[in-house]
């Protein structure tokens, strides 16, 4: 499986409704284990983001379609990353000549 860091902030309305949001936070990871995904961690954070999460996903598409359908809820706006494990660097890295 493939690695994703999903950086994420509330909106006006998630804010507004901050209370739900570890019910949303759980229905986010059974939205994502349904896709075949799982969390692998959760953090709040402060600095320019409120929350990240670390988690699997088959495939771009399913991290994709997890992404979008967060996004349609109205409550969080994410920017995710591709994550490479230090193996994957290790061999791009070398792959270079």
């Amino acid at each position: 499986m493939t690695t994703y860091i999903s950086l994420v902030n509330w909106t006006e309305l998630g804010v507004k409704n901050v209370r739900e949001s570890p019910k949303r936070l759980d229905a986010a990871k059974k939205l994502l284990a349904d896709m075949g995904g799982n969390f692998s961690a959760f953090y709040m954070t402060m600095g320019d983001f409120d929350m990240v999460a670390i988690y699997e996903a088959p495939d771009d598409a399913v991290a994709a379609r997890f992404a979008l359908q967060l996004g349609m809820q109205g409550t969080v706006r994410t920017r995710t990353l591709k994550a490479f494990p230090e193996t994957a660097y290790r061999e791009i890295i070398k792959s270079l000549g």
